[in-house]
């Protein structure tokens, strides 16, 4: 979707919300805090808001989360997760209850995430 020379962002391909989208360094990174010293910090971290800020303004949520998990035995490359909850979502559906891909996951068809992908970085190029 969009890159810059040390960060990639994509859609995320189980989403449990439309249009959630991954950021990652390029560079392999396993762990926030001890991995980063603080310049690499705040660049991945504005790389992040800035995506956010364009998802923000594409889907227009009610709210927008931003959360970045891993595990060793899973996914040790550092990433975040930007899920844009849609308005009207009841509170009791909201929050990690949404994220969880254990309730489930959209099946969202091809051609609706490249457009939305397309959609995106259109929205961040301009």
């Amino acid at each position: 979707m969009y890159e810059d020379e040390d960060h990639v962002a994509f859609l995320d391909r189980w989403p449990t919300l439309p249009g959630k989208v991954l950021v990652a360094p390029k560079a392999h990174v396993e762990h926030v805090v001890r991995d980063l010293d603080e310049a690499a910090y705040v660049r991945v971290m504005s790389f992040v808001r800035k995506v956010a800020l364009i998802v923000e303004r594409v889907l227009e949520p009610e709210r927008t989360y931003l959360y970045s998990l891993g595990s060793q035995e899973g996914n040790s490359h550092l990433h975040w997760h930007i899920a844009a909850l849609p308005p009207g979502v009841p509170y009791e559906e909201q929050q990690f209850h949404v994220l969880m891909t254990e309730d489930g996951v959209l099946d969202v068809p091809p051609d609706h995430m490249a457009a939305l992908a397309s959609r995106l970085r259109d929205a961040i190029m301009s």
